[in-house]
């Protein structure tokens, strides 16, 4: 599933190409994908004349700001990528995919494809006036973005305190903070030295301290790198990601760690694999 790294490479490829170009149209080619509102002519009608102002991230969320060509409001238009969904940039006369869920046509001869091979993805369109989390129920249960100041150390001690909860799972849970998966907690744990087995009310000060800093180091880092792609994810061009190539532990299973040169070892947790080195992430 694409995190806030892919996500923010998205986003900021999004907004390099397609603001201020009204969109003219499009094409629902799998109806589920359309969250809301409940028919696609109501979508159509909620988009088509508008042109995106600014595309925001919020977690694992896109979130297209709309505005008419005098600058009113006209909504949002809401993505989540799910586990395999993708946003592509393209030439119109390009052949569909069997995978593309939907089109955006937008001015200038421009396409924006939404493929999704799982179908598990997800638009909405939310109209003006309204708050996007009022519609798009996930984003009001989101906690605070890794970059933030309101993600400190001392929220991530409070967060975490008497938890009897494995840390890998803590860090998976949006509510305590947005945007981090599978990738990206294992990585981040790797880097400061803690298992993911480790229950998260047991960890001091110190070794928060060191995962709070991992967790904003490792996704600097791979937004850096463009994001990950072990499988599905593709920038809006189609690019892979590249820091499956520098990944400490990651998909790694067996491999030698890039620290000791021990096998990293892999087990599944509350129903998640985790990734980890019996060397290197000993508490």
């Amino acid at each position: 599933m694409p995190e806030l790294p892919e996500v923010e490479t998205v986003r900021r490829g999004l907004n390099r190409v397609s603001l201020g170009l009204p969109i003219t149209g499009g094409d629902l080619l799998l109806p589920r994908t359309l969250a809301a509102p409940a028919s696609a002519p109501a979508f159509w009608q909620g988009l088509v004349g508008s042109q995106v102002r600014e595309w925001q991230r919020r977690g694992k969320y896109l979130l297209g700001e709309l505005v008419a060509p005098n600058g009113a409001g006209r909504g949002w238009l809401v993505i989540h990528l799910r586990m395999t969904g993708k946003l592509l940039w393209v030439d119109p006369e390009q052949p569909l995919t069997s995978h593309c869920r939907a089109r955006f046509f937008l001015a200038d001869q421009h396409e924006l494809r939404f493929e999704d091979q799982r179908t598990f993805g997800r638009i909405w369109w939310v109209p003006p006036q309204t708050r996007p989390e009022a519609i798009v129920t996930g984003l009001a249960h989101l906690g605070p973005e890794p970059f933030e100041e309101s993600f400190s150390l001392l929220y991530v001690q409070a967060a975490l305190k008497g938890s009897r909860r494995p840390i890998k799972s803590a860090l998976l849970d949006q509510t305590l903070v947005a945007g981090i998966g599978n990738i990206y907690a294992d990585e981040a744990l790797f880097l400061s030295g803690i298992r993911p087995t480790v229950l998260a009310g047991k960890l001091g000060r110190l070794r928060l301290q060191r995962l709070h800093e991992a967790i904003r180091a490792v996704l600097t880092k791979s937004i850096e790198s463009g994001g990950t792609t072990f499988s599905d994810y593709r920038d809006i061009y189609g690019v892979n990601g590249n820091y499956a190539g520098v990944a400490w532990v990651y998909g790694r299973s067996g491999e030698p760690c890039r620290k000791c040169a021990r096998p990293i070892r892999r087990l599944v947790l509350t129903g998640r694999s985790a990734h980890y080195c019996p060397q290197c992430q000993r508490g």
